[in-house]
C-alpha cells in the first residue's frame, strides 16, 4: 500500500511539474503574439530599471539588449526551462528568440525569473545574431542584484562583452542560472 501511495504522489508531482512546465511554454501564443511578448519585454525593461536604476547607463550604452521576460523551469531530477524575448537594439525590438535549458542533476520544484543578456561590444552582439542555437557559456557574466552588486557600476561587468542579469525569482527552486541556455531565434506568427 505504502508504495502505491509514493507512486501515486511521484506521478501527481511530476505531473504538476510537467504542466508547470508547458504552462511557461505558451507565454505568448495566440493572435498578437509580437504585441503580448513587446508588451511583456516593455514590463520587464520598466521594472529592471526602476528596481536598479545602476543598471541605467549599461542598458544606454549597449550594442543590443535580448530581455526574457518570463523563463519558467521546473525539475525533478531531470529538468528544464523555457522562455521568449525578444532583442531590442537602441530601444526597438529587431528579432524574437525562444530561450531552453536542459538540466539533470538533484533538482526539485518550480520557478520563473526574468533575465536580461547586455551585449556591450558590435563583436558580441553580431556573434550573438549570427550563429543560430547560440549558448550561453558556464564562464558568463553575471551582475545579481541579491548579491549587492551595484549593478552596471562597477567596472568588472563594463569590461565583460556580454553582461547576464538574472532578476525577479519566485518559486520553489534555488538559484538560477543561464549556463548552457540555447536562444534560437523565432518569428511572431510561429510562436
Amino acid at each position: 500500500m505504502n508504495e502505491i501511495n509514493t507512486l501515486s504522489r511521484r506521478s501527481l508531482l511530476t505531473g504538476g511539474l510537467a504542466a508547470t512546465l508547458v504552462a511557461g511554454c505558451s507565454n505568448a501564443v495566440g493572435q498578437n503574439a509580437a504585441a503580448r511578448l513587446d508588451a511583456r519585454v516593455n514590463a520587464t525593461r520598466t521594472y529592471l530599471l526602476q528596481t536598479y536604476p545602476n543598471v541605467a547607463p549599461m542598458i544606454q550604452n549597449a550594442k543590443g539588449v535580448l530581455y526574457m521576460p518570463l523563463m519558467t523551469e521546473a525539475g525533478f531530477g531531470v529538468g528544464g526551462a523555457y522562455g521568449q524575448g525578444a532583442l531590442r537594439i537602441n530601444d526597438a525590438t529587431v528579432d524574437y528568440y525562444s530561450a531552453t535549458q536542459a538540466s539533470v542533476g538533484f533538482q526539485i520544484g518550480a520557478q520563473q525569473y526574468a533575465h536580461v543578456l547586455v551585449f556591450q561590444t558590435a563583436e558580441s552582439l553580431a556573434n550573438f545574431r549570427r550563429y543560430p542555437g547560440w549558448v550561453a557559456e558556464a564562464g558568463a557574466y553575471y551582475a545579481l542584484p541579491a548579491g549587492g552588486v551595484a549593478m552596471g557600476a562597477d567596472t568588472i561587468s563594463s569590461q565583460q562583452p556580454v553582461v547576464a542579469m538574472i532578476f525577479g525569482q519566485s518559486g520553489l527552486m534555488a538559484g538560477a542560472t543561464i549556463a548552457g541556455t540555447k536562444y534560437s531565434r523565432i518569428i511572431p506568427a510561429s510562436f
